[in-house]
């Protein structure tokens, strides 16, 4: 059996006295692959939301990777999302930076030296077929393109747990393609993957455990 990295109980979330979340009880192992699965306004990118803190008022207990979330001090949040890659449905690219700019300054803010930044972000955006537009700006780009960098910003510095919220949303088949197969590949690497999506398509072809969020889990 695999050791639990993530364990929610109980959890409750409101929103102006509305269950967005109630009673969610779920463990994920390490280095496992689970899709959330439910309609739009499940809870799908709350319970996310919860798991990174960007949210901390909830009901309930959540342990991530031994970290009791809600009673982690500010001082140690930074530290718990750097085990995390997030990729949201929005891009939130950094306009003013190139494509390259945005992905290596994940690796400086952790603390890598240049030539490793530049190794790691090179490598990954050829992975995510971005390479020879590195130096590109956001704008510029489809919205497909701004996904697959989107998904390399949040891989690059190797995380623990990777929580992708409709990483394929209104993207061709090709570039959806590309990005479950990286999230995949991350998986096979060893990082825990949790991937929230209401496309049922989507849900068949990552071969991941499922949890609905219409039903009590």
């Amino acid at each position: 059996m695999k050791i639990s990295l993530i364990q929610m109980h109980d959890v409750t979330k409101s929103y102006d006295s509305k269950d967005a979340l109630r009673q969610v009880t779920l463990n994920i192992g390490a280095n496992e692959f689970v899709v959330i699965t439910g309609p739009s306004g499940a809870g799908k990118t709350t319970l996310l939301k919860l798991l990174y803190l960007e949210d901390r008022l909830f009901k309930g207990q959540i342990i991530i990777d031994g970290m009791n979330l809600s009673k982690i001090p500010n001082s140690l949040i930074p530290h718990l999302r750097r085990k995390i890659g997030v990729i949201s449905q929005k891009y939130k690219l950094i306009p003013a930076k190139t494509l390259f700019e945005n992905v290596a300054l994940v690796l400086e803010v952790i603390g890598y030296n240049k030539r490793l930044r530049v190794n790691r972000a090179n490598n990954i955006l050829k992975m995510v077929g971005m390479d020879r537009k590195q130096n590109a700006y956001p704008e510029t780009l489809s919205e497909g393109d701004q996904r697959r960098v989107a998904v390399a910003r949040a891989v690059v510095a190797n995380p623990k747990i990777i929580l992708a919220d409709e990483p394929t949303g209104n993207l061709d088949s090709e570039s959806s393609s590309i990005i479950i197969n990286l999230l995949k590949r991350f998986h096979t690497r060893g990082s825990t993957v949790v991937l929230a999506t209401h496309d049922r398509e989507l849900v068949n072809i990552t071969g991941g455990r499922v949890f609905n969020l219409n039903q009590t889990l």
